[in-house]
């Protein structure tokens, strides 16, 4: 009896399971990395779309917190500390919240990122700073959150959704960290010293020329590559040498023609005619 009543059971349709469906998510989940200087950033948000509707004071009332994205709050990683439009904040995974306004965005960075819009709680801020939208030509479907105008020591993130964009600006600490680890490894018995990225990083640092002209020669001594002469180049130029510079920019045209690099050509030939 009991076993032609289990065979029932499974032969019931009442009790069949119905086919599952997956359905498309109305906010697809999407997780974004970027590395900068010696800092990674990642942020795992939402991304709503506009769908006809008018989103800012309307569909995201203004002088409310919003959540920054859809369903659950938008969490924000820093692996070092970094600097948020001036403010500075603790390496950690925070949650992102915003008050929209029509002329100036507060940016909200909670150290609960299991709250919601709806459990907001003030107390559990780390930073709160400004940050002024910019209205677009033309209507972003989808809610965005991108990096650009990346350096080493900064990025900007952009929120951008509808016909509104709010640039925020990232800050780190580089050269303050990596000079002492490039001061080590030049004063050291290592072999393979790097010559050329330490000359290169000192160059665009503003940093001490004289040793990056001292290390981009000891780079050209192990390889007379065109683009190291090129910073060489550009290291004497700003030294104040426009006769060496001009020399160094000559010889880099030539091993630049033989590399087969008409970039770096017409590099050499722009930072003889800033020369002349």
């Amino acid at each position: 009896m009991l076993a032609l009543t289990f065979l029932w059971a499974l032969t019931n349709p009442l009790f069949a399971q119905a086919p599952k469906v997956e359905f498309p998510a109305a906010s697809p989940t999407c997780t974004i990395k970027q590395h900068f200087g010696l800092t990674d950033v990642e942020i795992v948000y939402s991304r709503p779309g506009v769908k006809g509707r008018t989103i800012f004071g309307s569909l995201v009332p203004y002088d409310k917190v919003w959540r920054t994205g859809a369903n659950n709050a938008t969490k924000i990683t820093f692996s070092t500390a970094v600097k948020l439009n001036g403010a500075e904040i603790p390496a950690g995974t925070y949650a992102l919240f915003t008050i929209p306004g029509e002329n100036e965005w507060t940016i909200i960075i909670s150290k609960n990122v299991t709250q919601s819009a709806l459990q907001y709680d003030e107390k559990a801020d780390v930073v709160r700073v400004k940050a002024t939208p910019v209205k677009l030509a033309e209507t972003i479907e989808t809610f965005t959150i991108e990096f650009n105008n990346i350096t080493d020591e900064s990025a900007v993130l952009n929120l951008v959704w509808e016909k509104t964009v709010v640039p925020i600006k990232l800050e780190v600490e580089l050269a303050g960290k990596l000079m002492p680890q490039i001061e080590a490894v030049m004063a050291s018995d290592e072999k393979n010293k790097p010559y050329y990225q330490a000359a290169m990083f000192y160059y665009d640092h503003g940093l001490d020329l004289q040793k990056a002209r001292k290390w981009v020669d000891a780079a050209i001594a192990a390889r007379e590559a065109h683009y190291i002469v090129h910073l060489k180049a550009k290291i004497l130029a700003k030294l104040g040498d426009k006769e060496g510079a001009i020399v160094a920019a000559k010889r880099s045209i030539e091993l630049a023609i033989k590399a087969n690099d008409t970039g770096y050509v017409k590099l050499n030939e722009d930072l003889i005619s800033s020369l002349k």
